[in-house]
């Protein structure tokens, strides 16, 4: 995510390294060079003009603190700046009435089924709110089986009309059946639309009308850059709509539509898709983004996935297991499953402070968890639960099942066995503090 233009800005900080304080001259390089990256970015250019300028004017009415060097001083003031470009502060959904309808609209191939159905997990798992889909989309072939194998998925009801072909009568339909059934919210999937089809604009501006939703979402695939900021403008001057959702931000993003939107269309960003898993969902916090562009990482994004996971009963019960040196490989796919649902593996590393520009050349596959998760399905429920009864001849027979090696096979249970024996040296806090105690000085500050 922003990969390219999160080098670029280092290259820009790179002009002030090692200058002992700010002037007109080393500002206006760096500045130069801040615009470049943000034009390659596919920033809006009037966007990106006047972010520069107010940069370069906060920048140099800055006196460095000796403690600072001018180009930690101008990074925090385009930290701050991208902050308040892209919103300032957090936006979530308004959900006061029962039911709250969300209307979502976009263009075609932007993500806008598989966004309804995120919403909807989101809201149901998250919110504990009772979801409807509504499916109104008439003219994509396989759309409403899409949003219904989306909703059996994450058990969220789908109202579909498969004889109608007014997506007003269905929205409305969809709606009164939402009253009926006590769901308390209504999110209504409509078709995909270019902005300069009028007969098209002009049918979900009816929809609108009709429906009278709380919230209007315009999803718009990040990956277009400027394009979608310019279409954003179109469809808000008809529809008005309350926020922006940007897909497909785990894609190869050049960051244009993020940074530009709601300085164009004086609207929020409220969600944004990190992948294609139901849970790749994130409210969008302008801070936090701002931080990763800058490569500091989202520790808490980080931390409030993994609670969103991994539940408090269950950690619990691991904790006990670990104390008594009972942590098998039943806990240990289970702990994996939970990592996976948190997402791409090389977006969470991301977010570890440092850990981005470190991996940005680095592969990471999702898939690298699939040998180690092959090599304990190939266990039997016995070995699994009883680790240190896996002798050789089981080894071959696991490596076998597995399509693995034995010595894979091998280094797992290795690691294993090394991961317990450190897991219950930590469980035991005057073990962990001996411990820590005993290491060696690192040399800070020399």
């Amino acid at each position: 995510m922003f990969e390219n233009l999160q080098d670029k800005l280092d290259r820009a900080f790179k002009v002030l390294k090692g200058q002992g304080n700010i002037t007109e001259i080393n500002v206006a390089e760096t500045i130069k060079e801040i615009r470049k990256a943000l034009l390659d970015a596919d920033v809006n250019y009037k966007t990106a003009k006047a972010f520069t300028d107010d940069v370069k004017e906060k920048a140099l009415g800055q006196n460095v603190l000796t403690a600072i060097s001018p180009g930690q001083l101008l990074t925090k003031i385009v930290n701050d700046e991208l902050t308040q470009l892209m919103g300032g502060s957090v936006e979530e959904l308004t959900i006061s009435v029962n039911p709250t309808i969300i209307l979502i609209a976009g263009l075609n191939g932007a993500g806008k089924t598989t966004f309804s159905g995120k919403l909807a997990n989101y809201l149901k798992s998250q919110k504990n709110k009772k979801p409807l889909l509504v499916a109104c989309d008439i003219y994509r072939p396989a759309a409403i089986d899409q949003l219904q194998i989306l909703g059996g998925q994450i058990g969220v009801p789908v109202f579909a009309d498969l004889d109608s072909k007014d997506p007003v009568a269905i929205a409305l339909a969809g709606i009164a059946e939402a009253k009926k059934n006590g769901n308390n919210i209504v999110i209504v999937d409509t078709a995909g639309r270019l902005a300069v089809d009028e007969q098209m604009m002009n049918e979900i501006a009816a929809v609108k009308a009709a429906t009278n939703p709380h919230e209007i979402l315009f999803v718009v695939d990040s990956m277009t850059g400027q394009d979608a900021v310019n279409t954003a403008k179109v469809f808000n001057d008809r529809l008005d709509f309350t926020g922006v959702v940007l897909t497909k931000l785990d894609g190869d993003t050049r960051g244009g539509a993020a940074l530009s939107i709601k300085s164009v269309v004086n609207k929020p960003i409220k969600f944004i898709g990190t992948g294609e898993k139901m849970e790749a969902l994130d409210v969008f916090y302008p801070d936090r983004m701002a931080s990763r562009i800058l490569g500091m990482g989202d520790v808490v994004s980080l931390v409030e996935r993994a609670q969103q996971q991994f539940d408090e009963k269950e950690a619990a019960e691991i904790q006990k297991k670990i104390r008594k040196n009972k942590f098998d490989f039943n806990d240990f796919i289970s702990q994996i499953q939970q990592i996976k649902k948190m997402g791409n593996m090389k977006d969470l590393m991301g977010m570890i402070p440092g850990v981005g520009k470190a991996i940005k050349d680095v592969d990471i596959d999702d898939n690298a968890f699939k040998p180690i998760e092959s090599i304990i399905r190939s266990m039997t429920p016995f070995e699994r639960e009883n680790p240190d009864a896996i002798n050789q001849s089981r080894r071959g027979r696991i490596a076998g099942g597995s399509g693995t090696n034995i010595t894979e096979v091998n280094k797992l249970i290795k690691q294993f066995e090394d991961m317990r024996k450190v897991m219950k040296q930590f469980s035991n806090p005057a073990a962990a503090a001996k411990m820590m105690k005993g290491m060696p000085k690192m040399p800070f500050g020399k």
